[in-house]
């Protein structure tokens, strides 16, 4: 049963990515919308795919920074292959949820350290999530005499309720306590054992500061590649408004993919950057095809994360299968 209720969550998930796609190439003009894209500026659109690839090495470290901060030592190579993989399995199943899961399960196999390696991933997304509201929030005080747009405000609020509710679960005990005690039903069960997780986990770090407003700087900076990213293809495509715009609504746009109703956050991505852009003027051809080349680039890593994945499964069965190490004292 459980599994059939699976089944038909993903394929319902798949579901809604076609219809939004329908939905949004029958609203485009598909002869122009490639005239657009083939007309691009070459040179401007690799500069956008260079930069685009600072996303993942900057992962690739945030990421080994936590591990190394709950002594899980292991080289960077094994890192990268896993990290890899949660790119690949990213791209086809719920939002970002199915990257993250195939990462925990496969460094906790190999680490038999389940507990850290759940902690590492859950710190290292819920960081990306902080510096992502952090950017949106700055980038909407900057801007928000030249864009004043309530939708974008209640769009942010949201946002930034969530994260807010969020934190006070995790790091406040009276709160953590009071959610707790609501949760007595035999049905909640499932979900009172995961904030309690959630909750356990995140208190690894409660003696390492420093390592967590490092993550968190890293994070920023990561959230920050994304608008400069997209402004790079706008100039590519002739599109020439503020790179502001770019810093309010990505972060927007980017928590809206976060949500596990489409896969890999197709079509919700395009149809969200369609409706923000085009309060700028933005027409849905040139923003459309914004959306479309940017997830190419994700697209693009997907492949190679699969690719290297598969590639190391015969490496990663002989240190599964290996037997533990004898550390031998010193006479």
């Amino acid at each position: 049963m459980k599994i059939i209720k699976k089944i038909f969550s993903i394929l319902l998930r798949v579901g809604i990515s076609i219809i939004l796609l329908v939905l949004l190439f029958r609203q485009a003009d598909e002869k122009s919308l490639l005239a657009v894209i083939k007309g691009i500026h070459k040179p401007l659109l690799g500069l956008s795919f260079l930069v685009f690839s600072l996303t993942y090495v900057l992962g690739v470290w945030r990421w080994a920074m936590l591990l190394k901060a709950v002594n899980i030592d292991i080289p960077l190579k094994r890192v990268i292959t896993s990290f890899s993989g949660g790119i690949f399995f990213s791209l086809f199943l719920p939002s970002t949820i199915g990257g993250d899961f195939l990462r925990s399960v496969d460094l906790s196999v190999h680490t038999q350290k389940p507990k850290e390696v759940i902690a590492t991933i859950f710190l290292d997304r819920l960081s990306g999530y902080i510096g992502l509201v952090f950017l949106a929030i700055c980038a909407l005080f900057l801007g928000w005499k030249v864009l004043e747009d309530s939708s974008v405000l209640i769009s942010l609020g949201i946002i930034v309720g969530l994260l807010f509710f969020l934190l006070l679960i995790l790091f406040n005990k009276y709160l953590y306590t009071k959610i707790n005690g609501f949760l007595k039903s035999p049905n909640a069960g499932k979900i009172r054992d995961l904030i309690s997780d959630l909750h356990e986990e995140i208190h690894l770090f409660r003696d390492k500061p420093r390592i967590v407003a490092k993550n968190i700087l890293v994070s920023i900076l990561i959230q920050a590649i994304s608008p400069v990213t997209f402004y790079i293809i706008a100039l590519a495509l002739g599109i020439k408004i503020s790179l502001l715009y770019f810093f309010i609504f990505l972060p927007i746009i980017g928590a809206i993919t976060l949500l596990p109703i489409s896969i890999g956050g197709l079509g919700l991505r395009d149809a969200s950057t369609i409706f923000f852009f085009a309060k700028v003027g933005v027409g849905k051809n040139l923003a459309f095809a914004m959306s479309l080349l940017s997830f190419s680039f994700i697209l693009f890593y997907g492949a190679v994360g699969g690719l290297i994945y598969v590639l190391t499964v015969h490496n990663r069965r002989l240190q599964r299968n290996a037997p533990p190490r004898v550390h031998k004292s010193s006479p």
